[in-house]
């Protein structure tokens, strides 16, 4: 399993721009798009804050969202970068599987 230190919130600001987004939809009855968790074990915890600082994960995680918009399914991850550009390698394989098998149960 992967202990990770540095790479908890990378992806933050994003996905918390995805949720309000998500929130707006469903409000206007657009979508309904769920954050799905990652399920982690933590090893440590920041007493004052009660923040996970050492943490491994259970298990790969598929993606980030999943739901229906305008009843079209859909999933997806959020990935963030620092460039402009986005190289496919950073989607992996198990993710890409899931997402097949998601369009293919909602045919």
């Amino acid at each position: 399993m992967k202990r990770n230190k540095s790479r908890g919130l990378r992806g933050s600001i994003l996905e918390e721009m995805i949720n309000q987004t998500n929130s707006i939809y469903e409000e206007w009855g657009l979508a309904c798009v769920q954050k799905i968790p990652t399920p982690i074990t933590p090893l440590e915890m920041d007493k004052k804050s009660h923040h996970v600082t050492l943490a491994y994960f259970d298990q790969k995680s598929t993606v980030d969202y999943i739901g229906a918009v305008q009843g079209i399914p859909v999933c997806f991850d959020a990935k963030e970068c620092a460039v402009d550009t986005f190289s496919l390698q950073n989607i992996h394989q198990h993710q890409v599987d899931f997402m097949v098998k998601i369009g293919r149960a909602h045919v």
